[in-house]
């Protein structure tokens, strides 16, 4: 996880002294959740004025370097919410297990993500390029970096009526907390590269959702797990290897994480103390395959990602205030063991995590004709419990540790499965029209099935969530929009349990209505 900030920085350093070059054609898009407005002339020079950057959407180039970025911000109404925080970059769409009435809200990042980047492309002999990309992104409501983890850090403790928005997510306050990577391109044999990068079940989001990831209107955009192929902290890949090429109508793609971080140290013994807990090394690598092509109006792709050691991390630490004991331990806890003794490592600031391994198939296809494109996708998730276990002190995304830790928490194998489907509809050339479904559907696993009205439900039990979402988005220049929306969200079954706060404790409201208008500006 450090290392990718390491290697990502040299690989930059040497881009800026080789007077790296202009606009990145096949560099990802910017910090934006969302798609950007189409460009007018892609691989144009630089603005050459003040005008010029207004008007148009010509790429802000100086000296080699091109800075891009975006700042989403908007006014939203739900009827069941929870109080914001500095540190929320998605807002309140989504139903939440600890939402209770109405409010309204500063909006952020409904669209986009905002934030900023550069990128480089330079050829440094005939026929390759060096190529990276640096980019993070903040809460345009705060200032600070995206930092979904503090959210977490900033409500433990606390008892659960006394919560502000929590959530999980791969941007930890990284100074980069988007793609930070590396590399050489050769048209004929592809791009490779090094860093902190998104996974490909990511950018397969981002291209298939109709929604484009937009986090106030998009299920999938909100909640990583499709993405991350089973957990929103594996949306983004650090000291990753990535490879791309594209040939004719048909194009491939590689990814490999090596294992980065610390285990921590495990035990499995009632009563354990310091001294008989074993160190543990990280075994959290990943591996990715993409297989697509594009046919005409027709492009479609198969994604299979396998995540070892996955994070998920689902509530604030409990503390006095908490309702505690079954439920969850309140000190240093593996597999909900409590230590025998002084805790490990200091609890403030840490976060408490549930560890799979997980392999995720997904298939998504889109179609355009004349003003309308037709989306739809399909993937299916399997977690179980890892075969190597993660300790106290493991560190999570953005270098958080773990002061809890389960790696046994599932019965049997856990299985999700996500469809989604949506049109986009150009009502004009400035204006877009968006409609979008979203189904998660989660198994029983439960060992024995004892999931029913009258045995109790839990969060083992199958359950399901839908989202419905629309939007409007008009853009008044290549650069700045205006948009308005409203989602409705609701689950069921064991997706409406609110863990870990004792067995059977339902969401507050199982369902959330959340209408939203704000502007974008992105260059």
């Amino acid at each position: 996880m450090r290392n990718a900030g390491r290697y990502g920085f040299r690989a930059l350093s040497l881009a800026l002294m080789l007077n790296v070059a202009a606009h990145a054609a096949d560099a990802p898009p910017a910090p934006a959740t969302a798609a950007p407005p189409a460009t007018a002339a892609t691989g144009a020079s630089g603005c050459s004025s003040t005008r010029e950057f207004f008007a148009t959407d010509c790429p802000l180039t100086w000296h080699g370097v091109t800075l891009y970025g975006a700042y989403d911000v908007g006014l939203g109404w739900v009827s069941h919410g929870l109080p914001e925080n500095a540190y929320n970059y998605e807002g309140e769409s989504l139903v939440n297990r600890n939402a209770g009435g109405s409010r309204f809200l500063l909006a952020p990042n409904n669209l986009s993500q905002s934030g900023l980047g550069i990128r480089f492309r330079e050829q440094f002999a005939a026929g390759w390029y060096l190529v990276g990309n640096a980019s993070t992104g903040i809460n345009p409501q705060s200032g600070q970096l995206a930092n979904m983890a503090a959210t977490n850090t900033i409500n433990a403790g606390l008892p659960r009526g006394s919560y502000s928005v929590t959530g999980d997510g791969a941007r930890a306050g990284q100074t980069f907390n988007d793609e930070f990577y590396g590399g050489v391109a050769s048209p004929p044999l592809g791009t490779l590269t090094f860093g902190r990068q998104r996974a490909l079940g990511t950018d397969a989001m981002l291209l298939y959702d109709p929604a484009a990831g937009a986090y106030s209107v998009s299920f999938i955009g909100y909640n990583g797990l499709m993405a991350g192929g089973g957990d929103t902290q594996d949306t983004r890949w650090d000291d990753a290897l990535k490879y791309r090429l594209t040939a004719g109508p048909v194009h491939v793609g590689a990814m490999y994480k090596f294992a980065d971080g610390s285990g921590g140290c495990y035990s499995a013994t009632a009563g354990w103390t310091a001294a008989s807990c074993t160190p543990e090394a990280s075994h959290n690598t990943a591996v990715g395959f993409d297989l697509g092509a594009e046919l005409g109006g027709l492009s479609a792709d198969l994604v299979y990602q396998q995540v070892n050691q996955a994070i998920s991390v689902l509530n604030p630490l409990l503390g006095p205030q908490s309702l505690t004991q079954p439920y969850q331990s309140t000190v240093d806890s593996i597999n909900i063991i409590e230590i025998t003794g002084a805790n490990l490592v200091d609890p403030g600031n840490t976060e408490y995590g549930i560890v799979t391994d997980n392999t995720a198939l997904m298939l998504a296809a889109r179609y355009a004709w004349v003003s309308v494109k037709l989306y739809g996708g399909y993937e299916h998730i399997r977690y179980t419990n890892p075969s190597d276990p993660l300790g106290i002190g493991a560190s999570a995304q953005g270098g958080y540790l773990l002061s809890g830790v389960e790696d046994n928490n599932l019965d049997s194998p856990k299985i999700v499965q996500v469809w989604w489907t949506g049109v986009r509809y150009a009502f004009d050339r400035s204006t877009d029209v968006v409609l979008s479904w979203y189904h998660e559907l989660q198994n029983d696993f439960r060992r024995p099935p004892t999931c029913s009205p009258a045995a109790g439900l839990r969060s083992a039990c199958a359950g399901t969530l839908n989202e419905l979402s629309l939007f409007v988005d008009h853009h008044f220049t290549r650069r700045f929009d205006v948009y308005a929306g409203i989602a409705y969200s609701e689950v069921s079954g064991g997706l409406a349990i609110a863990i870990p706060h004792g067995p059977g404790v339902p969401y507050f409201a199982d369902n959330n209505l959340a209408p939203t208008v704000g502007g974008r500006f992105s260059f």
